[in-house]
């Protein structure tokens, strides 16, 4: 599989039903909201921004981000995820480059923030890889990780 065939696509009246049918492996099931959940949040709170992660033409996942800064003077990544038919293949780490990257266009971008459950080894592993720092923040259940745009 090529890294170069995934691409974010807002999500849309064509993929917002494939993006409620993903799922994570079961292991990772009390690690994140459905999919259902964030699209109908994004509808309420217009500031949330939600993606289809296509591999070729396939919706394979589904992140959402904050347009907007909030706690720790950052903006948010809400929900990322790879179905569980996709994982381990590296495009989770790809579409997250590819987030940061739409991210870091947004007006006045320093930080950029993900939380995630502490023994969510794989996010813990992805974040770290991709520069984002744990500076002790905690959000009940969550650490929150954080990445400086401006490095």
């Amino acid at each position: 599989m090529s890294l170069e065939n995934i691409k974010l696509v807002e999500v849309n009246a064509e993929n917002w039903y494939e993006c409620c049918q993903l799922e994570v492996s079961e292991n990772q099931l009390g690690y994140i909201e459905p999919n259902a959940i964030s699209i109908a949040q994004s509808k309420f709170e217009e500031t949330l921004k939600p993606y289809a992660i296509y591999v070729d033409e396939k919706v394979a996942g589904f992140l959402m981000f904050n347009s907007k800064p909030e706690e720790l003077d950052g903006h948010w990544v809400y929900r990322i995820m790879i179905d569980q038919e996709f994982q381990g293949k590296g495009i989770g780490k790809a579409a997250t480059v590819l987030m940061i990257s739409e991210m870091s266009k947004l007006p006045d971008v320093q930080k950029i923030i993900v939380g995630y459950h502490p023994e969510n080894m794989a996010a813990h592993h992805l974040y770290a890889s991709l520069g984002f720092v744990d500076h002790g923040d905690r959000f009940g259940k969550e650490m929150a990780v954080i990445k400086s745009v401006n490095e």
